[in-house]
């Protein structure tokens, strides 16, 4: 048996549940997401729980089991509370600005770096921090990956966009002659 697939998942007050024939919906306060589900997998609800069950130990069916358990387990997490990634601009000159709903980056090109922040997710910029929130993980995540992307940490003076609470490994940079 999975050791995730076989957790219940708690559904907190407020945030309702509809099973169809091939797609999940879940709804809270934050907003509503959508799921469809994956042949081989059961699920179901009982009381203030969510049930995913398979329905034989087939290895494809065993992998999906766990997966949509986690799925689902994100789902209910993104309505109620949301998700959220934080990202720091290090670097002489670097800043970054909101401009309406897209961000604005002077990263150290010739020109300002303008990214356009899809549907669904929030962006919050202060002093060089932005934060990235939404209801789906796998959004936020994508988003804030996008973002680090444009301009990476370099490893000699640690320049560019990181994760909060990222280690950028640092390399010493020229040595000089030896022996002379």
């Amino acid at each position: 048996m999975s050791r995730v697939g076989k957790q219940p998942i708690k559904i907190p007050s407020g945030v309702t549940i509809v099973i169809g024939s091939d797609e999940i919906t879940i709804n809270g306060s934050k907003g509503e997401l959508k799921q469809f589900t994956m042949p081989g997998v059961n699920i179901k609800q009982e009381g203030d729980e969510l049930i995913v069950t398979r329905i034989n130990d087939e290895p494809e069916n065993r992998a999906k089991h766990g997966l949509m358990r986690a799925l689902l387990y994100n789902m209910v997490k993104g309505v109620s509370e949301g998700f959220s990634r934080k990202l720091e601009i290090n670097g002489v000159g670097y800043r970054v600005a909101q401009q309406g709903q897209d961000l604005k980056l002077n990263l150290g090109f010739s020109h300002d770096v303008i990214y356009k922040v899809p549907q669904g997710v929030a962006t919050a910029v202060e002093q060089n921090a932005i934060t990235v929130s939404g209801i789906s993980k796998q959004q936020v995540g994508q988003v804030a990956a996008e973002i680090r992307a444009l301009k990476k940490p370099e490893p000699y003076k640690g320049k560019g966009i990181k994760y909060e609470g990222e280690r950028i490994l640092r390399k010493s940079g020229k040595s000089g002659k030896e022996g002379a």
